[in-house]
């Protein structure tokens, strides 16, 4: 026998629902676009809703969604190559000098990638000497210039290949972008064994009675530091940073182990990331350095 009393609907509490949050809605409209989300971010902000970092976090996933991979990736100039047929020796050198963990590996030209190399990897030839470099090499992953990050990331974290090499319209090598550039986008810079708090110092003596030096300290600090008149070649030119001044000076973005001389030192490039010199290693320059 039918329930004579079935269960009903109230659909009066749904409409009442339902019209509060048109209400809601009318008083305080949601936003209509990224920048006005943004906006949103900041006033939750302000109201102690979220903090700073969740801020700043959600903002790189916003801005990140209109980003390319040509955006944030390392130009073909700048990147560490391997050579498939350079001597160990030589390619455990540019793996110790260079610390990553990554390396896009050409044979013959430049442009002609081969596969991908894992420091890691290396380990396997001492080991095994009969192997040979290109029996550890890993299938390179070549993305065009306009794949989204959004898109990269997802392959990034399905494929667990963190490396891939940017092609441009023409099909030649742009550049190279890791899953740590796309991340960075998110987080903000990550750090390494290269960076120090800004309270930690920008210079630092070394045991072989070198120094290091951050590419982003002050001019007037690197000269009150080593006792010297740093001034461009150029007296129309001012610089704020060591880094800025050093590159004006070479005429280029500087390349990790080319070195300057100035002002009676010599500033070899240790680290750089994002165009720009991240440490300098500087000593005395001796008599037959040249500048350059």
């Amino acid at each position: 026998m039918s329930d004579p009393h079935p269960a009903r609907v109230h659909p009066e509490k749904e409409d009442k629902r339902t019209f509060l949050q048109k209400i809601a809605e009318f008083i305080h409209p949601g936003p209509d676009s990224r920048a006005e989300l943004i906006e949103t971010l900041a006033e939750a902000e302000d109201n102690d809703i979220i903090g700073a970092e969740s801020r700043v976090m959600l903002e790189g996933v916003i801005r990140m969604a209109d980003m390319t991979a040509g955006d944030v990736m390392v130009a073909a100039p700048r990147m560490d190559l391997v050579n498939i047929d350079a001597p160990f020796d030589e390619i455990l050198a540019i793996v110790i000098e260079t610390a990553h963990s990554r390396f896009p590996v050409y044979e013959g030209d430049r442009e002609n990638i081969i596969g991908i190399l894992m420091a890691k990897d290396l380990l396997k030839l001492q080991r095994a000497p009969e192997l040979n470099i290109r029996a550890l090499l890993r299938p390179a992953s070549f993305i065009p210039e306009s794949k989204g990050l959004n898109d990269l990331l997802r392959e990034f974290r399905g494929n667990r290949n963190h490396l891939a090499v940017v092609i441009d319209e023409f099909g030649r090598v742009a550049g190279l972008v890791t899953i740590e550039d796309v991340l960075e986008q998110i987080v903000g810079e990550i750090e390494d064994e290269f960076d120090i708090a800004e309270d930690e110092g920008d210079i630092f003596g070394l045991a072989d009675k070198t120094w290091r030096v951050s590419g982003d300290t002050a001019i007037e600090r690197v000269e009150e530091a080593f006792e010297v008149r740093l001034a461009p070649t150029d007296p129309d030119n001012s610089f704020d940073t060591i880094g800025g001044l050093i590159a004006h000076e070479m005429g280029h973005v500087p390349k990790r182990g080319e070195h300057h001389t100035m002002a009676g030192l010599n500033f070899v490039v240790l680290h750089t990331k994002g165009g720009a010199v991240r440490w300098f290693k500087v000593s005395p320059a001796v008599a037959d350095d040249a500048t350059g």
